[in-house]
Parts: structure tokens; sequence; C-alpha cells
């Protein structure tokens, strides 16, 4: 059963998050990205978002992002269908497999939300109903993590 995303704002005034997403399939990410962006925003904390051309690329990015030590949490955003191949869930499992590595190396709350769909309908449900925005969720989390890594300190 499909969750909905609770309107919550934690307070993260100061603390700067990063989000990577990927261009492909725009409509989705970008409401994706928006809804994340206000997520953080709205919990005071600075927002820089990185576009990369793909999902396959976003953990590229995100282990540069991570290498700085700036960030609090990096969220990752992405869309892929499922087509007649096993392609996308060869470039889900990738993503998935690398982002898992970037976290664990430097300790770094690094949010999967790269998405891979069977169906449009699915992506419209989860990235553009505000209800269910993925986008927020992520930032909820990365927000959560970061606060948690800090008591860790």
């Amino acid at each position: 059963m499909l969750k909905s995303v609770k309107a919550r704002t934690p307070r993260s005034a100061g603390s700067s998050f990063a989000i990577v997403a990927s261009r492909y399939n725009a409509a989705y990410v970008n409401a994706m990205v928006r809804a994340a962006r206000e997520q953080l925003r709205n919990a005071g904390a600075k927002v820089r978002v990185v576009r990369v051309p793909g999902a396959f690329e976003i953990p590229a990015a995100a282990a540069k992002l991570a290498q700085g030590g700036r960030y609090a949490a990096i969220i990752c955003l992405g869309v892929i269908f499922q087509g007649q191949t096993s392609h996308a869930q060869h470039i889900g499992w990738g993503v998935t497999h690398a982002l898992a590595q970037i976290q664990v190396l430097h300790k770094l709350p690094v949010i999967h939300g790269v998405f891979v769909f069977e169906k449009e309908k699915h992506a419209r449900v989860r990235c553009l109903n505000p209800q269910h925005n993925r986008g927020t969720e992520a930032a909820q989390t990365a927000l959560a993590m970061a606060r948690v890594m800090f008591r860790l300190r």
C-alpha cells in the first residue's frame, strides 16, 4: 500500500544539503527536486542542486560532492522506466550499489531516490502527486539522517 508523505518540517538551520538529479525523464525528476528543495528550505537548510544527464551518472557526482565534507547529506533523484530489456534493472542495481558504497566510504547519508518504474502511472503518483512525492520523503530522510549523524559525532 502506498503511504502518504506527512508534512513535517524539522529544523536544520545552517546545514547544507546537496541534491543530485538526472535530467532524463525531467517532468518526474523535476517535480521531486522541487519538493525536496522546498522541504529542505522550509527546514532552514542551504541547498545545492547538481544536474547530470541520466540516473547512471548520479553516483559519480554524488561521490565528488561527498569528498568535500561540506554537506550534511546528499539526496539522489532519478526516474528509470522499465522497457522490454533488462537494461533498466542493470542501471538501477548499479546506481543502488554505487550509492551504498559512497555512503559507507564517506560516512555520509546518501539518500536513494532513484526509482525504476514499470508503468508511467506509478511515476505520476510518486513524483507528481504532492501527497506521495518521493522528493519530499527523500528530503525528510536526509534531515533525519543528518541529525542522527550529528549525534553520533
